[in-house]
């Protein structure tokens, strides 16, 4: 079966590697599949954490009397 996909190839501790085993099993899905979806939503967890520690530092900055309306948004788009 050839891919064009890269591989990665991963050791596991084996309480590790049954875990993912059984969640392929039950998911009925491969143990590349399920590694494959593990690590995407590690992924998509960091991604999301960055992402609310720039909006907690950006928080802290903002200024409600320096804020733009909608319709100020509005006006600045329209006039591109």
């Amino acid at each position: 079966m050839a891919t064009k996909n890269p591989r990665i190839h991963t050791v596991l501790e084996p309480p590790l590697y049954e875990l993912v085993e059984a969640l392929a099993k039950k998911e009925g899905l491969s143990l590349s599949e399920a590694s494959r979806d593990l690590i995407r939503e590690a992924v998509e967890l960091r991604e999301d954490r960055a992402l609310d520690l720039l909006a907690r530092s950006r928080r802290k900055t903002f200024d409600r009397r320096k804020a733009l309306t909608l319709a100020d948004v509005r006006r600045r788009f329209r006039a591109r």
